[in-house]
């Protein structure tokens, strides 16, 4: 005769193979759209298809992403509105895209700001990026996590930057952001917002003399064939907002959104080292084609001289606080190194 301690233990096992059962019948059968400007084979669109790998092994099937990489859902300005519709489920683009939804949101954009990119994961892993993402939703927007694109450099086809006075006059698209744009106009150059899917056709027309990307991007999409020079400047890291349309986070069961986060969490730790290993892969190939020249350190430090203006500008619009907080949090992660 059983026990009445092992019949309450078969009891209590069997309950909880039901309730296994019970939750993972709660993931229904649905596809996401997700929507990226750059092409297939970049980092970022590997970085959604590999959480829709995992999104797809995690629900049994249920759950998958049809990825639309190359714009052609449209640019960063209109897919981040169609997100916020719910007529596209899923994107990723510059988390400084979303400042005019979220004025915090441009802290990211300030011009050198990380050192380099352990230093940036650290601090969006932390509460600095939690507090981001909480600000999220009220814009019809949750964050599922933060991607790499690498830090930005400058390409053109009139000279190799080599002084802070290079750039100047030089007529450079830019994203689409004030941030970007008043950085550029501070450094000289003759700051040229356009959406990317535009830039390569600008570029070869020479309609723009040159255009800042990481070089990832410039490999992929081919900038180098239409730009001579390339100068490393990382005038700004970039990390990339991965986010999901409120109005479909709101259609998914408490299951549903479990696994949808616990496939973004891992997708975005197998992005950002992907990301970083294509970046190492990129400059090798671009120096190949392109004029490659590292901006001296003193010449660095006149550029971070000539934007200190727009950086006390936007501080003081995103909140002098929430600035004083974030710049605080990668001291804190500088000095535990």
């Amino acid at each position: 005769m059983f026990s009445k301690k092992v019949v309450t233990a078969a009891v209590t096992a069997a309950c909880c193979l039901v309730a296994a059962s019970a939750a993972q019948a709660e993931i229904r059968k649905q596809s996401f759209r997700f929507s990226t400007a750059n092409p297939k084979g970049h980092p970022i669109p590997a970085g959604g298809e590999k959480f829709g790998a995992l999104l797809s092994q995690k629900s049994g099937g249920k759950m998958s992403v049809k990825s639309f990489p190359g714009g052609v859902l449209g640019g960063d300005v209109q897919v981040l509105s169609a997100v916020q519709g719910g007529t596209i489920d899923i994107a990723a683009m510059n988390t400084g895209l979303l400042q005019g939804q979220i004025k915090e949101a441009a802290i990211v954009d300030l011009p050198f700001l990380f050192a380099n990119a352990k230093e940036a994961d650290a601090v969006l892993d932390g509460k600095m990026g939690k507090k981001l993402a909480d600000l999220m939703p009220a814009k019809g927007l949750v964050n599922l996590g933060y991607f790499d694109l690498g830090f930005r450099q400058v390409t053109n086809s009139k000279r190799p930057i080599k002084t802070a006075e290079d750039i100047a006059g030089l007529k450079l698209r830019v994203v689409q952001s004030p941030t970007y744009i008043e950085t550029f106009n501070a450094l000289g150059a003759n700051a040229v917002p356009m959406p990317f899917t535009e830039v390569y056709t600008a570029l070869e027309q020479r309609m723009i003399d040159g255009q800042e990307n990481p070089f990832s991007v410039i490999e992929v999409n081919k900038i180098n064939e239409v730009q001579k020079y390339l100068s490393v400047t990382n005038h700004m890291y970039n990390p990339q907002s991965f986010f999901m349309s409120k109005k479909t986070w709101d259609k998914l069961n408490a299951d549903e959104q479990k696994v949808v986060m616990e496939a973004a969490k891992e997708a975005t730790v197998w992005q950002r080292q992907f990301s970083r290993d294509t970046q190492a892969k990129a400059l090798v190939n671009l120096k190949k084609t392109s004029e490659v020249n590292d901006v001296p350190a003193a010449e660095i430090a006149k550029l971070r001289a000539k934007v200190k203006p727009v950086i006390d500008k936007f501080a003081a619009s995103i909140g002098p606080e929430f600035v004083k907080e974030f710049l605080a949090e990668i001291e804190k992660v500088r000095a535990a190194k």
